[in-house]
C-alpha cells in the first residue's frame, strides 16, 4: 500500500498524539474514619461515574477531562468519597472531521483511563480500604449513549418549537 493510501484529502497521515497528562482534581473523602476502616460483614455499596468532556486548545490540539467518581457506602452512611478528574492534552491531525468526535470520546479517554485508574486504586488504599479497581469502561457504548439522548434532546425542542 502506498504511503498516499494512507493519508487522506489534506496530504497528512492521520495522527494521534498525548502531549501531557495531568491531574486537574483529586479529591478524597473518609467522613467516618477511623470507624468506618474497621472489618465489616458485608461489602459497601460501591457507586461509580464516569465523564468525558473534550474542548478544542487550538489548532489541532484539545483537551479531553476524565471524570471518575467513586462512593462507598455502608446502609445510609458514607465509608468514603472519591473524585478525579484527569486529563489529557492530544494533538489529533489529518482525520476526517466525521471521525473527529469519535476520537475525542472513544479513544482519548480510552488511552487516559488506566492512569485514572491507577490513581483511584492508589488513593482509596491510601485511604484506609482496598484498591477499588474500577472495571474497564465501555467509552463506545458511553459515547452512542450520549448520541441517542442528544438526539432525542433535540427532537423533543424541535417539536416544541
Amino acid at each position: 500500500m502506498s504511503n498516499e493510501a494512507n493519508q487522506n484529502g489534506a496530504g497528512q497521515a492521520p495522527s494521534l498524539n498525548i502531549l501531557a497528562q495531568y491531574t486537574k482534581d483529586l479529591s478524597f473523602e473518609n467522613p467516618g474514619a477511623p470507624q468506618s476502616l474497621q472489618a465489616r460483614d458485608k461489602a459497601p455499596d460501591i457507586n461509580i461515574n464516569v465523564n468525558v468532556n473534550a474542548n478544542p486548545l487550538g489548532g489541532d490540539d484539545f483537551d479531553v477531562l476524565l471524570t471518575l467518581t467513586a462512593e462507598a457506602k455502608a446502609g445510609d452512611k458514607s465509608l468514603f468519597h472519591a473524585e478525579l478528574a484527569y486529563g489529557g492534552v492530544f494533538r489529533i491531525a489529518g482525520f476526517p472531521q466525521e471521525h473527529m468526535l469519535p476520537i475525542l470520546f472513544i479513544e482519548c479517554p480510552r488511552l487516559l483511563f488506566p492512569f485514572a485508574r491507577q490513581i483511584i486504586a492508589d488513593v482509596t488504599r491510601n485511604g484506609g480500604f482496598p484498591p477499588l479497581l474500577v472495571d474497564p469502561i465501555d467509552f463506545a457504548q458511553m459515547f452512542s449513549q450520549r448520541m441517542a439522548e442528544e438526539q432525542a434532546r433535540a427532537k423533543v425542542s424541535a417539536n416544541t418549537n
